[in-house]
């Protein structure tokens, strides 16, 4: 049971300490900065969206009044949308939009997919529906694109809390400050594992087509380019700011979803647990841990129970961790802002961990398509304007043969 417990307790620390302090050591030691300049190279935003017409009126203004002066198309694939969103589409009449509407709802990654063999700019920008980019954002980020060896960058998430619970906020807050710190490390060192889903860029002639399916297109491209001898790295100065679930329980859900697309990465992307993969120490210290972690949580707690008769000090540990749970317990159900953020490590702990194991029931017994658990069967009502009525109805076509509607 010594084994056990000392075996279990190194693992933990190691995945949420002992790495992150390693890359920290590491990005001081051996930094590999990269050249940035002032370039405007021509981007490709592309925008996939599913029962998006609530959000879209707003996105699209956004998009067009971006302040990068060399945008040379924005694509929007309309993932099986059944709420109007292609109606709302049809009305688009600027000569850089790029409409496509998938027939069947088929998942993000195939519109990704299906928006990426339209990009015709030399950098793809992938934008999710929700963040809005920060003025001179986007200008930041391509300069990264300077060096001929960065094919990957993101940017840094600022995440706004307005109309959160307490718990969602503490919770929400303090899980993103250390992983973006952790990638932050990982890019000065070599590069993060993975990027923020809702806003990167990549060189265009690197961009490698996702399987159909694929939940975390946010790993598997920026794993792909990193095969192929380029970097993936972090600007800071590059904000988006986005609003994640307001809940504790969105936020669950969130994780649940994340967490399974991991075991879903590694089996149909399996090269990325092998050498083929330049950061599979990165990838296996910062995500695969994560997984076992709960397990050796369990472990540690069983262990530690067997062990209290030995010794004060394990009894010591075991009321310690009593204490761990009950605050991070008690941190979900408060409404007390002050207290949240004092739970905030606890709870998100707990959160994290109990994700990974609902994570891997749901990859393991989730029939047909594993995005499709997280699909609402039941899109809310939106209303669509006179002018959408009377639109002239996009070209729907089906994801296995995709073509570019309108211009």
């Amino acid at each position: 049971m010594k084994i056990v417990f000392w075996l279990s307790l190194i693992g933990i620390l190691y995945t949420y300490a002992g790495y992150p302090v390693a890359m920290w050591i590491l990005a001081r030691l051996l930094p590999r900065p990269w050249k940035t300049a002032s370039i405007t190279p021509s981007v490709s935003i592309v925008l996939a969206v599913h029962n998006g017409v609530a959000m879209l009126p707003r996105k699209i203004q956004h998009l067009l009044g971006l302040d990068y002066p060399n945008i040379k198309e924005i694509i929007i694939v309309s993932d099986g949308s059944t709420d109007g969103t292609a109606e709302l589409l049809a009305q688009q009449r600027n000569p850089r939009f790029k409409i496509i509407c998938l027939k069947e709802h088929a998942g993000k990654a195939v519109a990704v997919n299906a928006g990426v063999a339209e990009a015709t700019a030399g950098v793809i920008l992938f934008v999710d529906i929700r963040p809005e980019i920060a003025p001179e954002s986007i200008q930041k980020l391509v300069g990264n694109f300077a060096d001929p060896m960065v094919g990957c960058v993101s940017g840094r998430l600022i995440l706004l809390h307005a109309g959160h619970d307490a718990a969602s906020a503490g919770v929400g807050g303090f899980y993103w400050r250390y992983e973006q710190w952790l990638r932050t490390n990982e890019a000065k060192y070599d590069s993060p594992v993975g990027v923020y889903g809702g806003y990167y860029a990549i060189r265009r002639e690197l961009a490698v087509r996702q399987p159909a399916g694929m939940i975390l297109d946010d790993m598997f491209q920026p794993l792909s380019i990193i095969r192929q001898g380029y970097r993936s790295v972090v600007d800071p100065l590059a904000v988006v700011y986005d609003t994640w679930p307001e809940t504790v329980e969105g936020e669950f859900n969130r994780k649940v979803r994340t967490l399974a697309g991991n075991f879903q990465l590694f089996r149909l992307a399996p090269w990325t647990l092998t050498p083929r993969n330049r950061v599979m120490f990165q990838l296996v210290s910062h995500k695969v841990m994560r997984l076992v972690v709960p397990y050796l949580l369990v472990l540690l707690f069983a262990s530690t129970l067997a062990l209290i008769g030995g010794s004060r000090i394990y009894a010591a540990f075991a009321a310690l961790q009593v204490f761990g749970w009950t605050l991070s317990l008690a941190g979900l159900r408060s409404r007390i802002a002050l207290f949240n953020r004092i739970a905030a490590p606890a709870s998100a702990l707990l959160v994290l961990n109990a994700a990974a194991v609902v994570g891997f029931y749901r990859f393991l017994f989730t029939r047909g398509p594993l995005w499709k658990t997280w699909i609402s069967r039941k899109p809310k009502a939106t209303s669509i304007t006179p002018e959408a009525k009377n639109a002239t109805p996009p070209k729907i076509v089906s994801a296995a043969a995709v073509t570019r509607i309108g211009k």
